[in-house]
């Protein structure tokens, strides 16, 4: 799947293309998985022109699943038929909405997710651990998250309880018992937040982050009275708050020591991926459009044959 040029979805298109392969330090993988992120559709539409350069045509999705079918020079501790989960090269090398990806970042499957669940884990895990991080969130903080029941929000939950801290966050009504689900305590968004979370944690809140990107930075700020405790994935007026906007860069990222771990918690039956939606590789347009409505519960994932 790749677009030649931005646009809607309707720009992807199925083609044959050459097959990429394993550099040093790499590892090819044939695809089982991938996820679906709004950076994916940021990209797609232009949005992000000024931010990442693209070479056209771009295949999309930044993480995947699958069984390494080739090791690149250097690489040690992972064979030819392993399974994995991990991260792509997207910028320099495209994505993993393919028969075949190459991984820059990686580590085992773990036993208890399925392929679509690993396919869809490694992106929201690097972007989870490189903003608890950024916010130095550390056992017995509270955090709250705007937008809790997506993708991201759904993993930084469980990454930040894994660290002992409280996590507080922001949905409809409808997904309360979704999160309660997940040991996050649900508050629904909009206004009056702060007066709905004076209840909640009589001794404040720590840190932000905000998953939501619905131009509520200020009253984000107000809560914890310093923008240097917010940090957004989602809203790019953040520099007019004094918000830090995190995102992922070429090269290596700080949350990709995250992805053992995430691994380890998940066989130890303390970090789940929910799956809003599965599609397969010729509805990836579909995907696109579910993911930029903004309603997901969980992951979107494209599944390849």
């Amino acid at each position: 799947m790749q677009y030649h040029r931005y646009g809607g979805s309707e720009v992807l298109a199925v083609e044959e293309v050459e097959e990429p392969h394993a550099g040093p330090g790499r590892v090819r993988i044939a695809v089982r998985a991938t996820g679906v992120t709004p950076a994916d559709w940021y990209l797609r539409s232009g949005m992000l022109q000024d931010f990442v350069s693209l070479d056209l045509p771009h295949v999309p999705g930044m993480d995947a699943a699958g069984i390494v079918d080739e090791v690149g020079e250097g690489v040690t501790g992972t064979a030819v038929g392993d399974a994995v989960f991990g991260l792509v090269p997207f910028v320099d090398q495209g994505g993993a909405a393919a028969e075949y990806a190459v991984l820059e970042a990686w580590a085992p499957k773990p036993r208890s997710w399925s392929f679509g669940e690993a396919g869809g884990a490694a992106g929201n895990i690097d972007t989870a651990t490189r903003v608890l991080e950024a916010l130095d969130a550390v056992e017995g903080m509270t955090l709250l998250i705007e937008g809790a029941a997506g993708g991201v929000g759904t993993i930084t939950a469980q990454l930040a309880r894994a660290r002992g801290l409280t996590v507080i966050g922001t949905a409809s009504e409808s997904n309360h018992g979704f999160l309660k689900g997940l040991g996050v305590v649900p508050v629904t968004y909009g206004p009056g937040l702060a007066d709905r979370l004076a209840a909640l944690a009589p001794h404040g809140v720590d840190v932000v982050l905000d998953a939501a990107g619905k131009g509520s930075l200020a009253e984000l700020v107000a809560i914890v009275g310093d923008p240097h405790r917010v940090v957004t994935i989602a809203d790019f007026d953040a520099a007019r708050h004094g918000v830090r906007f995190s995102r992922s860069e070429a090269g290596e990222s700080p949350g990709w020591a995250g992805l053992p771990l995430a691994a380890d918690l998940a066989d130890q039956g303390r970090l789940t991926v929910p799956l809003h939606a599965a599609f397969p590789l010729k509805e990836t347009a579909a995907a696109h459009d579910v993911s930029a409505a903004g309603h997901a519960r969980g992951k979107i994932i494209i599944t390849v044959p």
